[in-house]
């Protein structure tokens, strides 16, 4: 709606009283960006400079409460091309961020200047090394990626924070980041060798122990710092094993070998760049056994907690009840908190005697345990921990919580009396958090609920930030225990340090970059902790929408306020996970959900992208978005980007002429519906075969050249319906089988199909008399309104059904999915909508829950194939992999998505990105599988990627089933 656009923009005015002044300050910054832009462009010939709206809006914000506008973002190819960059900013007077993935959490991967993006080209292992355990990497590398590169050597690189599939090394080097197996391979300062690095002012240096590397006025002058404070920098600094805050001064003091790598690491991009890391490796244990400890409460976790280091167990995880989902708790043992403790052996036998030996010296104080051996299950449990980042960000009530005090450490034998003074804290300013963390060093993660949308909330904030400063010193901790200080803490770094010594993290800082150009704001010379705040230039009333939002108030803005940064989105491999394909595809941020997200919340702002819903910038990122709802499950946060889409295409098209393909795919169901009325399809699919009039058409209707029409079947599956004879079949639960458009037009064989096999089982079967539809191509082509107009006469006709507490079962996926998640959204209005989404099943659940008895075929082959992307994300296969297990049906089906995703890969434009995730995970276990592997896909889409890219057909469940009662039935027969 045009007034939806309006009041993000007038409300963004209003906040920010964007007067004349204000549009001549933005004047004078864009030509200050203009003469920067065409500085570097001159220095960097074909160079990757990108100084465009939405460049600048996908790298604003880090994974903190901070936002800060760049001027423009380089993808430097080389040492020189960084070098280069630094010179034109130095000379323009302009600041430089490095930035690696941007999960930085206290804010010091956002900067005002020219950031330089080590993701896109420097991100090569350059060599590994086994005789001396090393690895030489670029900062762009992710760590996954050295791991990988490592393990075939029996090494790996100790530190893993929880974003290990797609941080980088250097982000963790300016971070000095930790990980779960810090109790047994330490920090980051700890696994590196030597750094080469650039300085703002020319500098050129390789870091590592004695400084000969260094040049001379550098060395000189931090020796000579040294010598003075000689005091000070060997009392000054608390002694635990999570000590991130501040510079690492003391580890140039000569009693340390002045180990200038260590120093640097850590600096959170304030005192160079980095280009090169010589990094340390260590022996992985040949098996691994987790033992998970269950303690009645956190705070006897946390009590156990150093303890159990005697043991040299490879980890100490900690995580109380109110992180964990109910179905995550059924896999853990009896308790109210937990530890996920790892011991490491030289084989199966060593490593579960070390993990027994362990549970017996705490069984005293725990609960209840148990032992995980299969790597698979160990895996499932790391990914509850893993994902506590993104889970925190929500309260039990849905209210939203935020990082600022996201990892202080303390001795770990004090943290049971700390997190006692901190959850007092927390109840005397009226707050609540889900603490976690790094038990065995004394490292607590903790998302809290701050209100940062208004000035009471943000003042709260910083008292509360200032008392609990005092209590980490009270307990001798460390601001920062992993994630560095960034804008969050620094401010308060005289608290745990005193004035004087941070006086010297200023005079270091100075001998590195005494033109202030690296990074400012950060760390040294801090700006406040409540400036700079993500949320200030955001809406503070609700935008007017369509869908309901209903986990997020109504409110837009709040659902775009989900994705906090933590970019599980950029995995480049799907795991067991669908999210996200399209990132997977391109590599580009933009193309991720955390991409999608930021440009979306810029637009909210209307600071950066100002024009709202009729922004190219949003349009152009969400086109490549395939509405696949992986990140609806497999995003920490739930960030729901398929909904995202199609509410900015509903009101970015609202009065204008939209897309062809919104017409010919987005409204296929009326033109399915014509063509089986007007029994043309026979001289359709005629007319399909004929190249030049097939290519025509797909002009017209804006579909990829590359692609086939799909022929239609003669008859659809409601014709065939109506003229089989009719005969009370069955004495069972009576079912409403839902004639969606895929199965009635476009594959009536799985509805037969699916007949024959229900009916089998005993359950009496209807099928609506008048056309119903999901909706689903008009919501994913943004048609909202039209959307709403199908569900609308689809409730009409269902209610008789409704009213008889009938389930409803939906065979093809999507079609399940929409009517489970979109039609309640778009129709919250309508208590019909929320008893049609209540009653769908899918065929597997309807066969469990109202067949329970029934014994399918015993077909015993290997299958390969593909689970649908909306499955997966909002239905599940739970049912489905047991029906496949009754009937003998062995293997995984590919997670991720085929790629065809409805109407997207039949798009024009997106046919590369469309084969692109089918060659993701689809083709090649297609390609893997023997001859005699079934190929099951239940999603149309699905099996027309498969038949197009794969040249293999593929056939629903239910038509496997029927065929295997044929043959079950010739075979008594005989």
């Amino acid at each position: 709606m045009a007034q939806a656009r309006d009041a993000a923009r007038d409300t963004s005015a209003r906040t920010h009283g964007r007067t004349g002044e204000r549009t001549a300050a933005d004047t004078a910054e864009q030509t200050r960006a203009r003469d920067v832009e065409r500085a570097l462009r001159a220095a960097l010939p074909g160079g990757e400079i990108e100084f465009d709206t939405g460049s600048r809006a996908l790298v604003t914000m880090d994974a903190s409460n901070y936002r800060r506008v760049p001027l423009g973002v380089v993808a430097p190819r080389d040492t020189d091309e960084v070098a280069a960059v630094l010179s034109v900013c130095r000379e323009q007077d302009v600041p430089v961020l490095a930035r690696g993935a941007g999960t930085s959490i206290a804010g010091q991967a956002t900067g005002t200047g020219v950031v330089l993006d080590f993701t896109r080209h420097l991100d090569r292992i350059e060599s590994v090394d086994p005789g001396t355990r090393t690895a030489v990497v670029q900062p762009g590398v992710i760590l996954d990626r050295l791991r990988d590169a490592a393990a075939p050597h029996g090494l790996t690189f100790g530190p893993d924070p929880s974003t290990h599939s797609r941080c980088t090394l250097g982000g963790m080097i300016g971070n000095n980041s930790c990980g779960s197996h810090s109790v047994a391979w330490g920090t980051t300062a700890d696994n590196v060798h030597e750094l080469d690095v650039l300085g703002y002012g020319g500098l050129r240096a390789r870091l590592g122990r004695g400084g000969d590397g260094v040049p001379a006025g550098l060395r000189d002058g931090a020796r000579a710092l040294v010598r003075e404070e000689l005091t000070r920098l060997r009392t000054g600094f608390p002694v635990l094993p999570r000590r991130i805050s501040g510079y690492a001064l003391d580890e140039l003091l000569p009693e340390k070998g002045e180990d200038w790598a260590r120093a640097f690491t850590g600096s959170e991009g304030t005192l160079g760049v980095l280009t090169r890391a010589t990094v340390k490796l260590v022996p992985t244990p040949g098996a691994r056994v987790l033992a998970v400890l269950g303690y009645a409460d956190e705070s006897a976790a946390a009590e156990a907690a150093a303890g159990l280091l005697p043991h040299g167990p490879l980890t100490v995880e900690g995580m109380a009840n109110d992180l964990v989902s109910d179905a995550a708790r059924a896999d853990l043992p009896r308790g109210g908190a937990w530890l996920f403790v790892e011991v490491g052996g030289e084989n199966e036998a060593a490593a579960r005697a070390g993990a027994e030996e362990l549970c017996r010296a705490a069984a005293d104080g725990t609960t209840d345990h148990q032992l995980v051996v299969q790597p698979s299950a160990q895996r499932a449990l790391w990914r509850i921990r893993e994902d506590a980042s993104g889970t925190a960000t929500r309260m039990a009530d849905g209210s939203e919580a935020w990082p600022g005090w996201e990892d202080c450490a303390v001795p770990p034998a004090r943290l049971g009396a700390y997190l006692r003074d901190f959850r007092t804290l927390l109840r005397e300013h009226g707050l609540r958090g889900l603490p976690y963390g790094h038990f065995g060093d004394g490292c607590i993660h903790v998302r809290i609920d701050f209100d940062l949308m208004g000035a009471p909330g943000i003042q709260r904030f910083r008292d509360f930030s200032c008392d609990l400063a005092d209590l980490v010193v009270a307990h001798g901790g460390s601001l920062s225990g992993e994630h560095g200080d960034g804008q969050a803490r620094a401010e308060l770094l005289p608290k745990m340090y005193g004035e004087e010594m941070v006086g010297l993290f200023g005079r270091f800082k100075d001998l590195w970059d005494p033109a202030g150009g690296l990074n400012p704001g950060m760390l040294v010379r801090p700006a406040r902790m409540d400036e700079n705040l993500r949320f200030a230039p955001l809406p503070r009333e609700p935008v007017d929408v369509e869908f309901g939002y209903p986990h997020d108030g109504g409110d837009f803005s709040a659902a775009v306020r989900r994705c906090v940064g933590v970019a599980k989105c950029r995995n480049t491999e799907a795991g067991s996970s669908v999210m996200c394909p399209s990132f997977r595809a391109t590599g580009e941020e933009r193309h991720s959900t955390r991409g999608r997200a930021r440009l979306l919340h810029e637009m909210l702002a209307g600071e950066v992208v100002t024009d709202g819903w009729q922004s190219e910038e949003v349009h152009e990122a969400l086109d490549l978005c395939l509405s696949c709802k992986g990140c609806r499950s497999d995003c920490p946060v739930g960030v729901d980007m398929a909904t995202y889409k199609a509410e900015f295409l509903h009101h970015h098209y609202e009065g204008r002429r939209r897309p062809m393909a919104h017409y010919s795919m987005g409204r296929l169901p009326r033109w399915l519906r014509l063509a089986a009325a007007s029994r043309t399809v026979p001289l359709l699919n005629a007319g399909a075969r004929v190249r030049p009039l097939a290519a025509l058409v797909k002009r017209l209707g804006g579909i990829a050249p590359e692609r086939d029409i799909p022929a239609l079947p003669r008859e659809p599956f409601t014709r065939w319906w109506r003229r089989r004879p009719k005969q009370e079949r069955g004495t069972g639960q009576q079912i409403v089988l839902w004639p969606d458009t895929f199965t009635n037009h476009l594959s009536p064989e799985a509805g037969s199909a699916a007949v024959e096999v229900l009916e089998e089982a005993g359950l009496r079967i209807t099928v609506p008399p008048k056309q119903v539809c999901c909706g689903l191509t008009y919501v994913s082509t943004g048609q909202l309104d039209q959307a709403r107009g199908v569900l609308r006469r689809t409730l009409d006709r269902i209610e008789p059904a409704l009213d008889a507490g009938l389930p409803v079962t939906v065979l093809e996926p999507p079609c399940a999915a929409a009517l489970r998640t979109d039609l309640p959204e778009l129709l919250g209005d309508d208590p019909r909508a929320h008893r049609l989404a209540a009653s769908v099943r899918t065929f597997a659940e309807t066969l469990e829950e109202h067949a329970p008895d029934w014994e399918p075929p015993r077909l015993d082959r290997p299958v390969a194939g593909q689970t649908h992307c909306h499955q997966h994300a909002v239905l599940g296969d739970a049912a489905d992999r047991r029906l496949r297990e009754r009937a003998g049906l062995t293997g995984e089906l590919s997670k991720g998505c085929c790629g065809l995703a409805g109407n997207f890969g039949f798009e024009k434009g997106h046919y590369e990105v469309s084969a692109a995730c089918a060659e993701d995970q689809l083709l090649p276990a297609v390609r893997k599988a023997g001859p005699e592997a079934e190929l099951l896909a239940d999603g149309y889409s699905c099996r027309t990627q498969l038949e197009q890219l794969g040249g293999r057909s593929s056939r629903h469940l239910a038509e496997v089933l029927a065929e295997g009662l044929r043959e079950r039935g010739g075979a008594a027969g005989a």
